[in-house]
């Protein structure tokens, strides 16, 4: 495998290395990281032949603009996002083939907040704690444990094998959407909510926006002002992606990758890994509103997902990721 890599020549708004999450180490305060949109970071490395969990760069909002040492295969799948290569469009959700030296611009996202870049042999980036993924509060993994900045240079493992010519984006693309992502164009989005407490009700019965000052660590909603049922003073708690926590203001917290592995806010509900994705791609202002299910609903909807990438990713492996 050759390993000379890729230029950064501007770092959009807020991008990232990301790979698998790092597991079995919130005992030890460690948060599981990785992904935000695991769906779409898992499907991007699955269009250029690599393992769902190889290392890629999540893009959040507006992208980077990079240039390749060598000739790549690349795909980028999440939020659509305005994309070309030396003046070519580069389309999403399908591989690509990049000759050496090509410039990749990309812009801001159109539908959603993340996108995600994965280039075949994925970026040969040291592994921290099991895991090459950026832990930005940590200050460890990914590039430096911080977001990409303009003169950085990420190492390849680009195959050998691949020698573009020109821009060549393949003919055939993939559906992108997870089962539980689908929604009507202008609604609120629908997100299942596992009940926690008693004020998981007065949460599904309220619409909610995102708040801007929402990150990886939580989307913070704003809407009308939620009441404890038990105001007392907790002891801190596990949480982990998905939880749903109610501060002080009675504006709702809903964890995302980068959640700590504890906190004293009441946990009034759980969000079904299902549906983290639609949750890491609403942007600030997106309107959504929670449906209650049960763990039946959530374990069913998990399998379905499951199962769809893998129907994907045999659909991909014929085909050979090739354009």
């Amino acid at each position: 495998m050759a390993r000379r890599g890729v230029e950064v020549e501007s770092p959009g708004m807020l991008t990232t290395v990301q790979a698998a999450a790092r597991l079995g180490l919130r005992h030890l305060g460690v948060a599981s990281g990785g992904p935000a949109d695991p769906w779409a970071h898992a499907l991007a490395n699955r269009l250029v032949g690599n393992a769902a969990a190889t290392a890629a760069l999540e893009i959040t909002l507006a992208g980077p603009r990079l240039r390749f040492a060598q000739a790549v295969r690349v795909a980028l799948c999440g939020a659509e996002i305005e994309a070309d290569a030396d003046g070519v469009a580069v389309p999403c959700h399908r591989p690509v083939d990049l000759p050496a030296g090509a410039r990749l611009a990309l812009g801001a996202c159109r539908d959603g907040a993340r996108s995600y870049l994965a280039v075949a042999g994925g970026f040969a980036l040291p592994e921290v704690l099991g895991s090459a993924s950026t832990d930005l509060r940590g200050g460890f993994g990914g590039c430096h444990g911080r977001a990409l900045r303009a003169g950085d240079r990420l190492p390849l493992d680009a195959p050998a094998a691949i020698q573009a010519r020109r821009v060549r984006p393949a003919a055939w693309w993939i559906d992108p959407s997870p089962l539980s992502c689908a929604h009507p164009p202008g609604e609120p989005c629908t997100i299942r909510l596992l009940p926690g407490t008693d004020d998981a009700a007065e949460i599904a019965q309220a619409p909610w926006r995102v708040d801007a000052r929402s990150n990886r660590q939580g989307l913070r909603l704003q809407g009308q002002e939620l009441q404890v049922a038990d105001a007392r003073e907790r002891v801190s708690e596990p949480v982990a992606p998905g939880t749903v926590q109610l501060p002080p203001d009675g504006q709702p917290i809903v964890l995302l990758a980068d959640a700590q592995t504890h906190g004293g806010y009441p946990r009034i509900g759980h969000v079904p890994r299902a549906d983290l994705p639609l949750l890491a791609q609403l942007r600030p202002g997106a309107r959504l509103r929670f449906l209650p299910c049960t763990p039946a609903d959530a374990a069913r909807a998990n399998a379905e997902q499951r199962q769809r990438m893998h129907r994907i990713a045999l659909a991909i492996a014929a085909r050979g990721a090739r354009p």
